[in-house]
């Protein structure tokens, strides 16, 4: 296994640009979280925002995600979830991702929930297993630095403050979601799918984000689903990718084995075997 880096060195090395890859958790299963932390990616995002889990789920999946080493984050509910955003940390959590910001007030309201004070209101207690290397003071003292804050970029409002937003004291990363910035921008009912991706209106969003995150030195991620797009979006700055979840790592590798097997039946079977009727393979 490789060296693992602390959070500030992770964040160092995103804003020099060298590419993160990592992918969504949505699966309340701290097995699965486990076994994909050994496959190779950089991160791992526990999803409690769409995922099903519990605070005591969430901390035996960020367990499983620590043993293999990879860095583990949590979407929490939003810039009001103060118990998410604690029980996330305090469990061991490398950082949080902060969906739905529409000003810098929320940006602020949000850090401040993620940093110990004076820099924020963080609350402070021991022992707990964040705290289980270092101690009290050696995570303490050093968590404002190491942990990384991400808010995500996902509405018509969050485009139009984010000069302000991104110059947010406190603030590491900025999260594009495509999916959901495309419907506050009515782009899903302007354009036939999938063509609002890249339709003028959200290239031009896209770049008011790029230039608001360099002028403030903050990393840029995004979303995608699967690997099409990851050279564009590393071409455009952006270093900090999820190709998907571990729901759709299941979908899409379940059928490959579907389409495997029809072809199969049809070749050497006496008869033919055909996948059931889904919307989603």
């Amino acid at each position: 296994m490789s060296e693992v880096l602390s959070g500030a060195e992770f964040k160092q090395q995103l804003r020099e640009g060298k590419p993160k890859l990592g992918l969504f958790v949505n699966s309340h299963s701290s097995t699965v979280a486990e076994q994909l932390a050994h496959s190779g990616y950089d991160w791992l995002l526990v999803d409690s925002q769409h995922g099903p889990m519990s605070y005591e789920t969430l901390s035996t999946m960020l367990a499983g995600i620590a043993s293999g080493g990879a860095k583990s984050l949590v979407r929490v509910a939003g810039y009001t979830d103060r118990p998410g955003i604690q029980q996330s940390l305090d469990t061991g959590a490398d950082g949080v991702l902060v969906p739905y910001i529409n000003t810098a007030d929320e940006a602020r309201q949000a850090i401040s929930c993620a940093r110990y004070p004076t820099a924020g209101t963080r609350s402070v207690y021991f022992p707990q297993r964040s705290m289980n290397k270092k101690g009290l003071l050696g995570y303490a003292g050093s968590a404002n630095a190491n942990i990384i804050i991400a808010l995500q970029v996902e509405t018509a409002d969050c485009i139009k403050n984010i000069d302000e937003i991104a110059a947010v004291p406190g603030l590491d990363l900025l999260f594009l979601g495509q999916n959901d910035l495309c419907m506050s921008m009515g782009l899903y009912e302007k354009y036939e799918f999938p063509h609002m991706y890249t339709s003028p209106e959200l290239a031009e969003a896209t770049e008011k984000l790029r230039a608001a995150a360099a002028r403030n030195n903050v990393i840029l991620g995004l979303f995608l689903f699967g690997t099409a797009r990851v050279g564009e979006f590393l071409e455009k700055g952006f270093p900090f990718i999820s190709v998907g979840n571990d729901l759709h790592h299941i979908l899409t590798q379940a059928g490959a084995y579907v389409k495997d097997v029809e072809a199969v039946s049809k070749e050497k079977g006496k008869h033919a075997w055909t996948r059931r009727p889904s919307a989603l393979i």
